[in-house]
């Protein structure tokens, strides 16, 4: 009886796992297009390549949620073909973008370009880091729960999220208070370090079985 208990109690919280992962994947895609419109009209580029991230995330929250589905039905199963897949894919993007944002900070200090406002970025980064500190809470409340190692290491990882939303705030907030050139191209850099240093763990976890712990700063 107690064994049946606990199978019960399991499949209830690998479906709050999967809820979490459905909406973490709901929600990259919203805060992409927001962040990316925005940044477009106000000629923001951390903003804009902040919600160009959060399509990168998009993508391998879709990778996420097909590893619980895995862990549920096999949870000491191996890693596989379409869970490498998805990261390398991620990490091909996310190496991508590292370019495309340092090319645009090194092409927007030539010219001096400023944005029109930043205050979008502002609110934007609250929510994304309110938002962010919750799936951190309920991923690790379900994987303790669980002694699942793979969903408390999406959990760590899901930390990055929150030092980017956090870069964004900073140099957006630094921006509307001051207007100081360069502040918005050096928070662009600043999510091209945390861009780049994703892309290598994608790759990484690609080659291997490992769950990663995400100690990026």
């Amino acid at each position: 009886m107690t064994t049946f208990t606990n199978k019960q109690s399991n499949q209830k919280l690998y479906t709050i796992a999967l809820a979490l992962a459905v909406f973490t994947i709901i929600y990259n895609l919203a805060e992409g297009i927001i962040a990316t419109w925005f940044g477009y009209e106000d000629e923001t580029l951390t903003l804009f390549g902040f919600g160009v991230d959060s399509f990168i995330e998009m993508i391998s929250g879709i990778g996420i949620m097909h590893m619980v589905l895995r862990i549920r039905h096999h949870p000491n199963a191996s890693r596989d073909m379409f869970e490498r897949t998805a990261l390398r894919i991620t990490g091909t993007a996310f190496y991508l973008l590292v370019v495309g944002l340092v090319a645009g900070a090194a092409w927007a200090i030539y010219l001096g370009k400023k944005p029109e406002t930043t205050f979008w970025g502002v609110v934007i980064s609250i929510i994304s880091i309110a938002v962010m500190l919750g799936l951190i809470y309920g991923k690790r409340h379900t994987g303790n729960r669980l002694k699942s190692e793979a969903i408390l290491a999406d959990a760590n990882c899901t930390l990055v999220c929150v030092y980017m939303s956090i870069i964004l705030l900073v140099a957006s907030g630094l921006y509307e208070l001051t207007g100081l050139p360069y502040i918005d191209a050096a928070g662009t850099l600043g999510l091209a370090w945390f861009s780049y240093k994703e892309g290598k763990e994608c790759f990484e976890k690609a080659a291997s079985d490992r769950y990663c712990g995400c100690e990026h700063p």
